[in-house]
């Protein structure tokens, strides 16, 4: 983003400003190296400059040392505590900014800015009932100078407002009052004419997002950057910036960019989910999950959040925290097509993982009635039943099913399986061979109707012909390598059953259809 002469020259002026009271307060304390008031004056001068948003430099820590200089004539000072935490605060020690501020509170009770400032601590680290106490004391402390807290308030209330209609309505008040307040808080109104001056950078944003339409990211990262040179303290060009390198893959980049947002601005929904994100793309799940713990505890009534944690968890193979999540997100969630595909998923991590049919079943069932038109439901549900072996209702529910898909090719081959476990062969068949009238691409039909012919039948030649479709329709299935490996070899040709022995074996390293050793003795007793 290019300056204008006059706004370069503005800032030169500015800058010079400060670098001149700072030196005169240099000459001051070489008088009167242990005055207190001038170190303070000093430690102001450097955080307020460590503070523009159009400086770069780095003054904290000169700002605390002047600090703690004073400190060792005004112990008892309830105001030097205070200046010690805000700096603490902005260095990023929360601990340290909070434990000041409990001491300034010490020394003054009635101490509005030292518990506002605590709250914002406590909202940074993401301990929002801790922050609405704090926040609630400060406006006890100073009526009428409290829009800042207000405020403050507000935006937590707002946060934690999710299907609780009592909260919105005391987010809303706490807004109203913020607004009427503000001429009589210093704070607010400077926090309104640092926000006003973020109007210049819409033409910036515009430039931005015309690049990333024109997918010329790189123009783009670089507009955003230099946008950052000029004001390192505005967050949103750091989510900008930050959704950039997400989408590009660079999510080292991104996460760099959402931490400086989240920072700047603790309350952006976004930014944290979006860190979320690039974590997980990073693999780096512990640290996912950490965020999406912060999310939770500033919106706990959001459904996704627990969803989304739960699928993480899911990857980890931490299967209870998955279903207790899930069961969370059912809970809140008012959207039944959303609601049953959660349902599902929590099913299938019963069957699959907890070996539990009745809990999955139960799952389902909920699936069932928010979304009674999934098909989907009643192949899990009659799949979960079978796990149970109660077959009578397996196969009510796959017939159930056929009545709304009488087509559909994967009911019919659950039901071959179906009766194949029953003992019904000749029903067994029917089904595969329905389930590949529907699909003649159904692999897993062709392998299962091949091995009813070859183990059941003792048709060799026929299970020859249908491992022969499994393989060819889908080359990667191992177990049908492996079933028409044992076919060939009844029929004396050793060398091509060695052949797909080994194709099997290859492919079930990726797939792990099957036990290693299994391959491994067939191939033994071909030549033995």
């Amino acid at each position: 983003m290019k300056k204008t002469v006059d706004e370069n020259i503005k800032e030169v002026k500015h800058h010079n400003k400060m670098f001149d009271q700072i030196e005169r307060c240099k000459i001051d304390l070489q008088k009167d190296p242990t005055n207190p008031t001038l170190h303070i004056r000093m430690g102001d001068l450097y955080l307020k400059w460590h503070l523009d948003i159009y400086n770069s430099g780095q003054f904290i820590d000169e700002a605390i040392t002047e600090y703690q200089f004073a400190m060792e004539s005004l112990l008892d000072s309830h105001e030097i505590y205070y200046k010690l935490g805000l700096a603490f605060y902005y260095k990023g020690d929360l601990d340290k900014a909070i434990n000041y501020f409990m001491t300034a509170l010490e020394k003054k009770n009635k101490y509005y800015d030292a518990y506002y400032m605590l709250a914002e601590s406590f909202v940074k680290k993401a301990h929002f009932t801790d922050a609405i106490d704090a926040a609630i004391a400060a406006i006890e402390c100073s009526k009428i100078r409290s829009s800042s807290a207000h405020y403050l308030l507000y935006k937590l209330y707002d946060a934690l407002s999710f299907k609780n209609p009592k909260r919105k309505i005391k987010a809303i008040l706490e807004r109203i009052i913020s607004f009427m307040l503000i001429p009589f808080d210093k704070i607010a109104v400077k926090n309104i004419l640092v926000n006003m001056s973020y109007l210049r950078f819409l033409v910036l944003f515009l430039q931005g997002f015309y690049s990333i339409q024109l997918k010329n990211y790189g123009n783009a990262i670089e507009i955003y950057k230099k946008g950052i040179e000029t004001a390192p303290g505005f967050a949103p060009l750091y989510c900008v910036l930050g959704d950039i390198y997400l989408s590009t893959g660079y999510f080292e980049d991104a996460i760099t960019e959402y931490k400086m947002a989240i920072w700047l601005d603790p309350f952006n929904l976004a930014a944290n989910r979006h860190l979320c994100r690039a974590y997980e793309e990073q693999g780096d799940y512990n640290n996912a999950i950490d965020i999406y713990n912060k999310l939770i505890a500033m919106a706990p009534n959001i459904p996704d959040l627990y969803s989304n944690l739960a699928n993480i968890y899911y990857i980890k193979g931490e299967f209870d925290l998955a279903i207790s999540n899930y069961q969370t997100a059912i809970t809140l969630n008012p959207n039944p097509s959303w609601t049953s595909i959660i349902a599902q998923t929590m099913g299938f991590v019963y069957q699959e993982n907890k070996s539990d049919p009745d809990a999955a079943i139960s799952a389902y069932q909920t699936a069932y009635v928010l979304t009674p038109e999934d098909i989907d439901i009643y192949v899990n549900l009659g799949s979960a039943f079978y796990d149970k072996e109660d077959y009578d209702n397996a196969l009510q529910i796959y017939r159930q099913a056929l009545e709304f898909e009488p087509h559909n090719a994967k009911i019919h081959c659950n039901l071959g399986f179906l009766y194949w476990g029953k003992g019904d062969t000749e029903e067994a068949m029917k089904s595969y061979e329905l389930a590949i009238k529907y699909n003649d691409q159904y692999d897993i039909a062709y392998n299962n109707l091949g091995v009813i012919y070859l183990d059941d039948l003792g048709r060799v030649k026929k299970s020859i012909e249908y491992f022969r479709k499994a393989v060819e329709t889908n080359p990667n299935y191992a177990l049908a390598h492996f079933n028409l490996a044992r076919a060939i070899s009844i029929v004396g040709d050793k060398v091509e059953a060695a052949k797909l022995y080994q194709a099997a074996q290859d492919i079930n390293k990726i797939t792990q259809e099957i036990d290693p050793r299994d391959i491994a003795d067939k191939i033994s007793e071909l030549f033995d």
